[in-house]
């Protein structure tokens, strides 16, 4: 397995909130940019496409999701480069996703969080976002890219046993 998981559940007055955390030693500009700019974010997650910016609507090719379907993401919060509200809507559920970085001495932090109305379909979803999110640091990092496999389905019993917290 590339990584030992490490997410934690919150719950909170607006539901159940999915935290991991990465560090990347890279300034919080460049990590910004590999997650904000369409050929940069095609190497970890797919290119995007539109005009964008604070409330509007871009399209997102998920090449690394079965048919490599397009999604509309809208930016609901956009301060860079420490923080990115984003909200995509698909036939399994409204994705709420948060990002923040914040940098110390040339090593940057990022925070996302992913927020859902219940626990339903955390344990096939958090392990995705450790591959995804493992993707980003080959990429910003230059280091070799992460083998699904070894995320899904063996966090799955990870994701299963993990109860939210009071917080956050």
């Amino acid at each position: 397995m590339t990584r030992k998981p490490a997410a934690e559940l919150f719950r909170s007055t607006e539901g159940i909130k999915l935290l991991l955390t990465r560090t990347f030693r890279a300034p919080a500009e460049d990590v910004w940019e590999c997650i904000t700019e369409p050929e940069r974010t095609a190497r970890w997650y797919g290119p995007w496409e539109g005009d964008a910016g604070l409330g509007k609507t871009i399209k997102v090719k998920l090449v690394f999701e079965e048919g490599e379907p397009w999604a509309d993401l809208l930016i609901e919060r956009c301060e860079p480069p420490h923080r990115l509200d984003l909200a995509m809507v698909d036939e399994m559920m409204t994705w709420r996703l948060r990002l923040s970085l914040t940098e110390s001495d040339g090593v940057t932090e990022l925070r996302f969080v992913q927020d859902f109305d219940t626990e339903d379909g955390i344990a096939e979803i958090g392990p995705g976002w450790e591959w995804y999110l493992d993707k980003l640091g080959a990429a910003i990092e230059g280091g070799p890219q992460p083998v699904f496999e070894d995320y899904f389905p063996a966090m799955k019993p990870y994701y299963e046993q993990l109860r939210p917290q009071t917080g956050a």
